[in-house]
C-alpha cells in the first residue's frame, strides 16, 4: 500500500483576533485615529453618495461604506516613503494612506477634539472634486472615482481593472528593496489592495509569484468582502479562503476580521516586520462587507442578491461602530465627544461639497448642480498623453553619414548589446528584465550578452510571466528611480501582456493628470520566415499604432539602431522597440567605441532620392524595396521611416517627399488585419490628398498569419517579389 505524508506549506498561514486584553494594550491616541480616520471616510463616502443619487457623479459610485476597517487599519502606520495602490473601489484605500501622510507632520496620531486640520480639508474636497471630474482634482479630473493619485503622499493611483494594479505595485516595491540596499537603510514597502474577484486574476497571481522568487516587499492586501459584483466568492473558488493563495506562493500569510480595525493593524504591524526585515512579501487577508451594491446608493439586498438579514448582520460589526464603543467602555471617549466629532466631521464633508456645488438657477430650490467655472477646460482633452519631448534638449544627435567617430563593418546584434553596454555603464538606472536575458550568453539572440556579469543587480531574469513582469516595469517606470527595459522574447507575447501594455503602461501618464512620467523601453523582435508560426511571428507596428501614450521605433541598420535605443532611453515616455531576426545576423557601419549619441527624435531617412513614387517603410523592408526600385520603371524614393507612432512620425519629409513624386505606396512585410499601413494611408490621404495622382498602393503580407510550413509562411508575408510587384503596379495605374 502506497504510503502518504501530510504537506505543510513552508511559511506560516495564521488567523489573527483580538483579546480584550489587546484593546487594553492598544494605544489610546491610535484608536482615537483609527476612529477619525474612518468617521471621516464614512461622511465622505456618504457625501459621494448623495451626489451620486442626485445625478452629480457621472460614471460610478464605487462606495467602500463598510470596508473603512481594513484600509484605515493597514495604512495608519504607514511611512511616507511606503506606497498603496488599489482598485476601482478605492476611494477608502486613497483617504487612508493620504490621511496618514498628513498625520505624520504632526506625529502620526489626531486629537478627536479637533479632528480636521486645513491640510485634511484640501484634501476632502480635492478627492471629491476629482471624483466629480473638475479641474482641482489630483488628476484635473482624468481619473475621476476610480483612479486615484496622490503620489507626494505614497498613494499611487487606483485601479479600474480588476487585478490590474498589481504587477504595478510589485514595481514599485522592487525599486523600494533596490533602493533601500544601496543607501543601507531599512526598506519600505508596497501594499497592493484588491478584491475577492482579483484572488482568481492572471496578474495577481503571475505577480505574487514573482514577487516571492525576488523577495519583494510587496503586501497583498485581499479585501474580501464576499461579492464580485453580485457573484458569491463561494461560487467562484474552491477555496473561499483567500490568504490560502499566498502559501501556495511562499508567502507568509494572515487572515484577519476586516470589521476589527485594530486585528488588521496588528497583522500588518506584522507583516511590516517581516517586509522591512528583508523576508519577502506578506498577505493579509481582511474578511469585510460592503453595505451598498458594487455602484451606487442602494444596498445588494435592493438587487435581489443578498438578504437584508445578511446585511443586518454585517452592519452590527460595523467597524467604527467597534472603535467607539471599545474607546467608551475604556473610558477614553465619551458618547457626546464622539458625536461632537461626528459633527466637526460632517460639517466638513458638507463644506467640501458646497465648494464644488450651487443651487441650479434652472430648477427648483434645492437642485443642485457642479459649478460651471470648476469643470476642466475642453482644450485640456488630450494634453500630456506623452511628454513635450524637455529631455532631449541638449542631446548630441549624429546620422551615419555626418558621423565623425570611427565605423565598422559589423553585426546588427553586436550594436544591440553595445549599446546596452554604455547605457549600464553610464547609467546606473537602467534595469534589463525578461525571460533568459540572463543566460544563454546574452538571452535567444545575444542582445544581452556579458549583462549579467557585468550588472548582476540589474539583469533580471523572469518567469513566463509577461504581464506581471511588464506591469512591474511600469510600476519601476511610474516609481522614477529606476529606468526598465523589457524584452519580450516574440512580439506576439505582448499580447499576453496587453493589460498592462496598454490600459496602464500607455495610459497611465494622460489618466494621473498628465504630468506623470513613463520613462520604459519595451525590447521585441518580429521573427516572420524562422518557422515559428502563427503565434511568434507578428509585427505589433500596426497595434501599436492605435494605442495612446507609446511611441514606436523600428531600426533598419546597425547605426541607427544605437542611435535610436540611445533616444528612446532619453525619453520619459513609453517606447517600444522594434527589431527583426533577419538584421540580425546583417551587418553594416556601426560604431566602434562611441555609443553615446542619438538619432534626432522623429526624423526619418531617405534611403534613395527618387521622383516618380515615394515608397515609406521601415525595418526589414527597407532593403527589398531597395532592391526592387533599382530594377523599377519608376524612379522611387525610399524613405527609411524609423520613428512610426502618430506623434514622433517624420511628417515633414513625407510631406516633401509626396509633394514632389505625387504618388505613395506603403511597403511592410506583415498581414493586411494588423498592418501598420492601414493606419499610415488614412493618415496620408487626409493630409496630403490634393498631391496624389492615384489612390495610395500598399505592399503588405496575406490576411493570414504565418503558417510553418516553409512555402505557405513565405506566401503569408511580404518580400522582395511582392515590392517589385508594387511598384509595377503603380507604374501601370500611372500610364493608364
Amino acid at each position: 500500500m502506497a504510503e502518504t505524508t501530510p504537506l505543510t506549506p513552508d511559511v506560516e498561514w495564521v488567523e489573527l483576533r483580538t483579546s480584550e486584553a489587546d484593546w487594553k494594550k492598544a494605544d489610546p491616541s491610535l484608536l482615537k485615529t483609527m476612529l477619525v480616520q474612518m468617521q471621516i471616510i464614512r461622511s465622505f463616502e456618504e457625501s459621494v453618495l448623495e451626489l451620486a443619487g442626485e445625478g452629480l457623479v457621472h460614471g460610478p459610485a464605487h462606495s467602500s461604506i463598510g470596508q473603512e476597517g481594513g484600509a484605515v487599519g493597514s495604512a495608519i502606520d504607514l511611512r511616507p516613503g511606503d506606497g498603496v495602490n488599489g482598485t476601482h473601489r478605492g476611494h477608502h484605500q486613497f483617504l487612508a494612506k493620504s490621511l496618514a501622510y498628513l498625520a505624520r507632520q504632526t506625529g502620526g496620531r489626531v486629537d478627536p477634539i479637533s479632528p480636521l486640520r486645513e491640510d485634511v480639508r484640501k484634501l476632502l474636497q480635492r478627492t471629491l472634486a476629482e471624483i466629480l471630474g473638475l479641474e482641482q482634482g489630483f488628476s484635473r479630473g482624468r481619473g475621476g472615482s476610480m483612479h486615484l493619485q496622490w503620489a507626494e503622499a505614497g498613494a499611487l493611483g487606483t485601479n479600474a481593472i480588476v487585478g490590474g494594479g498589481v504587477p504595478l505595485a510589485a514595481g514599485n516595491a522592487w525599486a523600494q528593496k533596490h533602493d533601500g540596499a544601496r543607501t543601507g537603510g531599512d526598506t519600505d514597502f508596497t501594499v497592493t489592495y484588491f478584491g475577492d474577484g482579483a484572488t482568481n486574476i492572471g496578474s495577481a497571481l503571475e505577480t505574487m509569484n514573482l514577487a516571492a522568487a525576488w523577495k519583494l516587499p510587496l503586501c497583498f492586501f485581499i479585501e474580501n468582502n464576499l461579492y464580485a459584483v453580485s457573484t458569491h466568492v463561494a461560487e467562484v473558488t474552491g477555496e473561499s479562503r483567500l490568504s490560502g493563495r499566498g502559501p501556495g506562493f511562499g508567502i507568509r500569510s494572515w487572515r484577519v476580521d476586516g470589521m476589527d480595525p485594530l486585528a488588521v493593524h496588528l497583522a500588518m504591524e506584522q507583516a511590516a516586520e517581516h517586509m522591512r526585515s528583508g523576508n519577502g512579501p506578506a498577505l493579509i487577508e481582511a474578511e469585510v462587507y460592503r453595505y451598498f451594491h458594487q455602484n451606487g446608493p442602494f444596498p445588494g439586498s435592493a438587487f435581489g442578491y443578498r438578504s437584508k438579514a445578511e446585511e443586518k448582520s454585517w452592519r452590527d460589526r460595523d467597524p467604527i461602530l467597534r472603535v467607539a464603543k471599545e474607546l467608551e467602555n475604556m473610558g477614553h471617549m465619551d458618547a457626546l465627544a464622539i458625536k461632537d466629532m461626528n459633527a466637526k466631521i460632517k460639517n466638513a464633508c458638507d463644506d467640501a461639497v458646497a465648494a464644488l456645488t450651487e443651487q441650479d438657477p434652472g430648477a427648483k430650490p434645492g437642485k443642485r448642480r457642479i459649478r460651471p467655472e470648476l469643470w476642466p477646460d475642453p482644450g485640456f482633452v488630450d494634453v500630456g498623453i506623452r511628454g513635450d519631448l524637455s529631455e532631449l534638449e541638449g542631446a548630441r544627435t549624429e546620422e551615419e553619414a555626418t558621423f565623425g567617430g570611427e565605423l565598422a563593418e559589423r553585426k546588427f546584434i553586436d550594436s544591440v548589446a553595445d549599446v546596452m553596454h554604455a547605457r549600464m555603464d553610464s547609467d546606473k538606472s537602467v534595469v534589463v528584465m525578461g525571460e533568459d536575458v540572463h543566460r544563454l550568453k546574452g538571452g535567444t539572440n545575444g542582445a544581452t550578452r556579458g549583462l549579467k556579469e557585468a550588472h548582476p543587480e540589474r539583469i533580471l531574469g523572469t518567469p513566463i510571466s509577461e504581464n506581471a513582469f511588464a506591469g512591474l516595469a511600469g510600476g519601476m517606470a511610474m516609481d522614477g528611480r529606476y529606468k526598465p527595459v523589457v524584452e519580450f522574447m516574440y512580439a506576439d507575447f505582448m499580447w499576453v501582456a496587453a493589460d498592462q501594455l496598454f490600459n496602464q503602461i500607455g495610459k497611465a501618464r494622460h489618466m494621473f493628470g498628465g504630468e506623470g512620467k513613463m520613462p520604459l523601453v519595451l525590447r521585441s523582435k518580429v521573427a516572420m520566415g524562422t518557422g515559428y508560426g502563427s503565434q511568434h511571428s507578428m509585427d505589433p507596428a500596426g497595434i501599436f499604432a492605435t494605442q495612446p501614450g507609446w511611441r514606436i521605433v523600428a531600426p533598419s541598420t546597425p547605426f541607427d539602431y544605437v542611435g535610436l535605443m540611445n533616444t528612446a532611453l532619453q525619453l520619459e515616455d513609453p517606447v517600444v522597440v522594434i527589431e527583426h531576426v533577419d538584421l540580425y545576423t546583417t551587418s553594416g557601419a556601426a560604431p566602434v567605441n562611441d555609443f553615446d549619441y542619438q538619432i534626432p527624435f522623429g526624423r526619418a531617412a531617405i534611403r534613395r532620392e527618387g521622383s516618380d513614387i515615394t515608397v515609406l517603410t521601415y525595418l526589414a523592408m527597407v532593403q527589398p524595396a531597395l532592391d526592387a526600385a533599382a530594377f523599377a520603371e519608376l524612379d522611387a524614393e525610399i524613405i527609411d521611416l524609423r520613428w512610426l507612432d502618430a506623434a514622433s512620425i517624420d511628417w515633414d519629409t513625407i510631406g516633401e517627399s509626396i509633394k514632389k513624386t505625387n504618388n505613395v505606396l506603403i511597403a511592410e512585410q506583415g498581414a493586411r488585419g494588423t498592418s501598420y499601413g492601414n493606419w499610415l494611408s488614412d493618415e496620408i490621404q487626409r493630409r496630403f490628398f490634393d498631391y496624389l495622382d492615384q489612390p495610395i498602393q500598399r505592399v503588405t503580407g496575406a490576411e493570414a498569419s504565418p503558417s510553418i510550413s516553409k512555402v505557405l509562411e513565405r506566401a503569408a508575408f511580404a518580400g522582395r517579389a511582392e515590392m517589385d510587384k508594387g511598384l509595377a503596379a503603380a507604374a501601370h495605374n500611372l500610364a493608364r
